[in-house]
């Protein structure tokens, strides 16, 4: 599949200016299923990430030591507003990176190296598929699922994009954690979307994440990719969803506890 990101992304944020359009201001301040935020506050958290990149703020992003901690700064700095000034910013912002997106998708830009911080360092062309996950879990999961709000579900080239980000992110996001992986280990995501990965040790040193199932993989992991989000960045634990494993179990259910994907 070759997904069209720019497109993919402008359906996800009109997905979820429409949700933000019917928050009554009970709901705005209700917690997010993200720890210590409210739902203003992931939506701020949106909001700022597209404003900064008109902003010294990309700038900081790409050289912090701590993505996560970046992220509750741009959130504390935002408690104060009320939430239609949240919601202009990230209208207003949000639109003019839709602009620029589809330039990110042609060479040269597409290649160019772009750092994040200490989550890596990514091809530019990946910055709307990292959009795109962070808008996914943040709506799909933090803001709809603790208020009871049912979405249409994300079609297979929404959860390409999606899935696309957490591959290309895991050697670098996991490579310590994941250190200890000496074999491939498989991982096959079932559903619109979905495919079959290898992760196994890189040549000298590191990780690699490589399209398929080796034939060589010790273990093999199969689940539903729409549950994939969820248990790989650990919003819930893997052993809540319907994951099967062959092979090697105990290898299996290590990488499974190792894996913290953002």
């Amino acid at each position: 599949m070759n997904p069209d990101r720019a497109r993919v992304l402008r359906d996800e944020r009109g997905a979820v200016l429409d949700l933000c359009r019917s928050l009554t201001p009970a709901e705005w301040a209700s917690p997010s299923d993200c720890a210590g935020w409210s739902v203003q506050d992931v939506v701020a958290h949106m909001g700022a990430a597209y404003h900064g990149m008109f902003t010294p703020w990309l700038l900081r992003t790409m050289r912090t030591s701590s993505i996560e901690r970046s992220n509750d700064g741009d959130v504390e700095n935002r408690r104060g507003w009320e939430p239609a000034r949240v919601l202009r910013e990230y209208e207003s912002w949000g639109g003019r990176v839709l602009t620029l997106v589809p330039l990110t998708q042609r060479p040269p830009l597409r290649g160019l190296p772009l750092p994040l911080g200490d989550i890596g360092k990514y091809p530019m062309g990946l910055l709307a598929s990292a959009l795109t996950f962070d808008h996914h879990v943040h709506l799909r999961h933090d803001i709809a699922v603790p208020l009871g709000r049912t979405l249409p579900p994300p079609s297979g080239e929404h959860m390409a994009v999606v899935t696309e980000w957490l591959m290309a992110g895991m050697p670098q996001m996991c490579g310590d954690a994941l250190s200890w992986v000496d074999r491939p280990l498989a991982l096959v995501l079932t559903g619109p979307g979905g495919g079959a990965w290898t992760v196994g040790p890189l040549a000298g040193k590191g990780l690699q994440v490589q399209e398929g199932r080796s034939p060589a993989a010790a273990a093999t992991i199969t689940g539903d990719v729409a549950g994939f989000p969820i248990w790989g960045t650990k919003r819930r634990p893997w052993g809540d969803f319907d994951l099967a494993i062959e092979g090697d179990e105990e290898a299996a259910i290590r990488f499974l506890d190792s894996l913290n994907l953002v």
